[in-house]
């Protein structure tokens, strides 16, 4: 068992037992390690403590963030990528592959495709020569191959780590400074990517619901398509789905499991807030 399966246990424990509210002592046990090297796994992972960590994905803190949250029409990106608080999603764009591409399988496509590890677990990315079209979070290798081999049915695929992968996953990694632009090459409807370029424009460390992603489409009762298109988004991570929450503050289901969607919120919220500052309470 790797770090992140650890401490992906471990939320999942915290969330099981939440109302005991369960000391370090208690989760620490629950993945067979001391607490003295949990609490220092832990803090090299999230570069906060435990009980801080907590304090990032509670419901009153989604509530706050949620409540704090402007018309994503509205908001201003900086530029610089500096620091852990910059936003990698400036860099992003999404390219729909074309009508041809999109009714033949990927005919014709050549589809590069490998395996790497992250924060949040091992993921396999794939691309063509246009750019990503596939991240995905795995549990058994094999398995999500034939996933992402039934998406491209006509493609061939092909073995290897490219240049355009490479530069993908620096988005895991905390000094963006030298991050090119990254392009998604992407079989979608065109409805999926307005929704999915929507996601792009929420913060690092921010959280919207399915309603602000519809009334900023400018279709406000369209939150249940919306839901869907979030849930068939094909690149975890580069495409923030994870920064979707229910309209409550409940962090809700992910593709590839809400405790990895409960991690990547605490993980980011901590990158960005540190140790020092203390959430908000909405009221």
């Amino acid at each position: 068992m790797n770090d992140y399966e650890r401490i992906e246990k471990a939320l999942h424990f915290i969330s099981e037992n939440y109302q005991q509210q369960p000391e370090l002592n208690d989760v620490a046990r629950h993945i067979h390690l001391s607490p003295f090297h949990f609490q220092r796994m832990f803090k090299e992972w999230a570069g906060v403590t435990p009980k801080k960590f907590l304090q990032y994905i509670s419901l009153e803190h989604a509530k706050n963030l949620l409540k704090q949250q402007r018309s994503l029409e509205d908001v201003s990106f900086e530029t610089g990528l500096s620091g852990t608080s910059r936003l990698h999603d400036l860099f992003v764009s999404i390219e729909g592959m074309t009508p041809g591409e999109f009714k033949n399988e990927g005919e014709s496509l050549l589809i590069n495709f490998s395996y790497a590890e992250t924060p949040f677990g091992d993921v396999l990315i794939a691309s063509t020569q246009k750019g990503i079209c596939h991240i995905s979070f795995i549990s058994n290798r094999n398995k999500e191959f034939e996933i992402l081999k039934s998406r491209f049915e006509k493609a061939s695929f092909i073995q290897k780590t490219d240049l355009l992968q490479q530069n993908a996953l620096q988005i895991f990694k905390e000094d963006w400074s030298n991050l090119e632009k990254i392009k998604l090459h992407l079989k979608a409807t065109p409805f999926q990517i307005k929704v999915w370029e929507t996601l792009l424009k929420i913060p690092f460390a921010s959280v919207a619901s399915y309603s602000n992603i519809a009334q900023t489409i400018h279709l406000p009762n369209a939150s249940r398509a919306v839901g869907a298109a979030v849930g068939a988004n094909p690149v975890a991570f580069l495409i923030p789905c994870h920064r979707v929450i229910r309209s409550t503050g409940i962090i809700g289901d992910y593709h590839w499991g809400s405790d990895r969607k409960t991690a990547i919120i605490g993980w980011e919220a901590a990158k960005s807030f540190g140790e020092n500052q203390t959430p908000q309470v909405s009221g």
